[in-house]
């Protein structure tokens, strides 16, 4: 796009703001403070790097699709972030899972894995002064074919998820440690039932022993975030998941953990941004997994629609930027994933700069007052007003293509990489 056009029309809708009260150069350095952290998953189908051609399985999770051009190899996957990172504006973060370590062709199974296996992911953060999140990954082996990992009643099964998760926190400590920010540690597992169960209270028992056994070693809260996922079902656990909402948040306000508020994974009629103050009053901070569901938990590519819109409105309102960290998690083979990504992270990022366009002492002003009409009109009207410019102008400050610039670059990214990818 034009240079000239793009400033001309940040102008006329700064000028626009500044009549309802929103000064939008100190709202985009207020954007600067979101950083999403970019789920590594979506460039390889969650295959990643234990085995050539791995296959994803367990706990209802499937990436559709084949789209040529998924990464395949370690370098593959850090080129197609280092593209995705050219086309964002601001900086962001990156999340990996204990699948794509560096394993050098050797056989590393998950109660194994050190340091070392992720110290080249490391050495890529710093190099893009960044940070990294990080996931146990208790799906996609033998050892969950039964559907139940920290939940199992197999003991040698049991600990050896128990030891899998304890690794991943000492890794994440120590990206944590380099890298000089914290590392949010997530642990969501695939443990539930097809069928009615009889006995849920001994699973959810054994996942409570479970995760005291992992959290007994303590990290500085500066280098570690330690975080759990629930979910209210998935493919083949329709009867009964073991690590329920209502399970996780008690362990969290107990335990003082994080817990992960995945829009994806709760009844299609819920609102997670209904959620996140709620949840605020009795923990310190959340983690965020923003992605778009279809009828069920389907993890499309997020889009600015009204749920992701919520739940950003509901983060900056709460004035809670600082306790919440903000992920991705979609991963879709239907189409290039580079463009995916892109696609989403951007959508995240608008939902966060409309909230913050927002003229909120004015709507505070009129709820106070009961006056319900006015807020509910000038909610409406905003919708109407060019955030679109501003958001084209922190693109063309932060360097980056603006409006459908970044389409082109994709297409000649697909062309010169990802199509001769076998």
């Amino acid at each position: 796009m034009d240079k000239n056009q793009v400033i001309k029309a940040y102008e006329l809708a700064k000028e626009e703001y500044a009549r309802l009260g929103v000064d939008t150069d100190e709202v985009l350095k207020k954007l600067d403070q979101v950083k999403i952290s970019l789920h590594c998953w979506q460039t390889d189908d969650v295959g990643g790097f234990e085995t050539p051609d791995a296959e994803l399985g367990g706990g209802g999770i499937a990436a559709t699709g084949n789209y040529p051009g998924k990464a395949r190899t370690i370098d593959q996957l850090m080129q197609d972030i280092d593209k995705v990172m050219s086309l964002l504006p601001g900086k962001q973060r990156l999340n990996l899972h204990a699948i794509y370590g560096d394993f050098k062709g050797e056989k590393v199974d998950r109660n194994q894995i050190e340091v070392k296996h992720f110290q080249r992911w490391i050495d890529w953060a710093k190099k893009h002064a960044t940070g990294i999140d990080f996931n146990p990954t208790c799906f996609s082996h033998p050892y969950a074919d039964d559907g139940f990992t920290l939940s199992s009643k197999n003991e040698k099964y049991r600990k050896f998820w128990v030891e899998h998760v304890k690794r991943t926190r000492k890794i994440a400590a120590e990206m944590g440690r380099q890298l000089r920010t914290p590392s949010v540690n997530n642990i969501w597992i695939p443990d539930g039932s097809k069928d009615v169960p009889v006995d849920r209270n001994t699973h959810r028992s054994l996942l409570k022993k479970s995760l005291d056994e992992i959290f007994i070693e303590e990290y500085p809260r500066e280098y570690l975030k330690d975080s759990m996922e629930p979910k209210l079902f998935g493919m083949g656990l329709e009867a009964m998941t073991v690590g329920s909402a209502e399970f996780y948040l008690g362990y969290a306000v107990k335990n003082n953990k994080l817990i992960c508020l995945d829009n994806g994974h709760f009844h299609p009629t819920e609102q997670v941004g209904d959620k996140i103050s709620a949840v605020l009053q009795f923990v310190d901070e959340l983690l965020l997994h923003v992605t778009r569901p279809v009828r069920w938990d389907s993890d499309h590519v997020v889009i600015f629609n009204d749920e992701v819109q919520l739940i950003a409105q509901e983060i900056v309102r709460s004035n809670a930027l600082n306790r919440v960290n903000i992920g991705l998690d979609y991963f879709d083979a239907s189409i290039n994933r580079i463009g995916a990504y892109v696609v989403g992270v951007r959508a995240a990022q608008l939902a966060f700069l409309f909230a913050m366009l927002e003229p909120l002492e004015t709507l505070k002003k009129y709820e106070e007052e009961g006056k319900y009409f006015e807020r509910l009109a000038l909610l409406e009207i905003m919708k109407t007003k060019p955030y679109g410019a501003v958001y084209d102008y922190y693109c063309l400050t932060n360097d980056v293509p603006v409006g459908v610039d970044y389409i082109q670059e994709i297409q000649e990214y697909e062309a010169d990489f990802l199509s001769k990818r076998s």
